[in-house]
């Protein structure tokens, strides 16, 4: 199993992290902490496989936090998290050798990809007993591998049309049990299905902090007022 610290000064973000997280079987979390120094001192007592890291965080934030880790050779590997569509942070983060890189609010599904691309990179390392060229060309397109498939899998063109004419004829935002009451259909196959919609551009997502419990992604088709 895969030990993952999470580093997100936000408690609600954090803690559905944590849910994310624990929703997958071969990884479990080691501890959160609220800003990169906390992470550091974490890291000097305990190793772990995975970080994901928030990058606007008060004492040090995520580019100096993944920094650090660099420097001092630690052996796990970061997904990036942010708020801000920041072009530049993004290129900051690639070049220090992030696994993936996610922009608040993400879906369940979007994060599920970035631990997938994880472990299809521990694993083709793991394999790759020998180094040579088919072995290298293995672990890069192991961890670059691209997402479409993980969204297009079990789309069937119906289903996806009854969603689509929900939402045309329901404009306000929704959450996925709302539109999986209204068109019969399982909470879980809305998410999958909306995630398809979003990563297609049909539609956009927010995460609702009102709830008064745990927070939830509302839904809603791109373009309808």
């Amino acid at each position: 199993m895969y030990k993952v610290l999470i580093v997100e000064d936000d408690p609600m973000v954090a803690m559905i992290n944590e849910q994310y997280v624990m929703r997958n079987s071969n990884f479990s979390v080691a501890g959160i902490c609220r800003n990169g120094q906390e992470a550091m001192d974490f890291l000097a007592k305990e190793a772990v496989d995975l970080v994901i890291l928030d990058i606007y965080m008060p004492y040090m934030d995520g580019i100096q936090t993944l920094k650090k880790i660099r420097e001092n050779k630690l052996k796990c590997e970061v997904i990036m998290v942010t708020a801000a569509n920041d072009s530049e942070s993004l290129e900051d983060t690639m070049h220090l050798g992030v696994i993936d890189f996610l922009i608040k609010p993400f879906a369940y599904e979007r994060f599920q990809i970035a631990l997938t691309k994880f472990s299809r990179k521990v694993k083709a390392l793991k394999n790759s007993t020998v180094l040579n060229q088919n072995s290298v060309d293995d672990i890069i397109s192991n961890s670059v591998k691209t997402e479409e498939s993980d969204y297009t899998k079990g789309i069937q063109e119906k289903t996806l049309a009854v969603i689509i004419d929900y939402l045309e004829k329901n404009t306000g935002w929704q959450n996925g049990e709302t539109i999986a009451e209204n068109v019969n259909l399982s909470s879980v196959t809305i998410r999958h299905y909306m995630n398809f919609l979003i990563k297609k551009g049909q539609a956009i997502e927010k995460i609702n902090y009102g709830t008064g419990g745990r927070p939830s992604i509302l839904y809603k088709k791109k373009g309808v007022e």
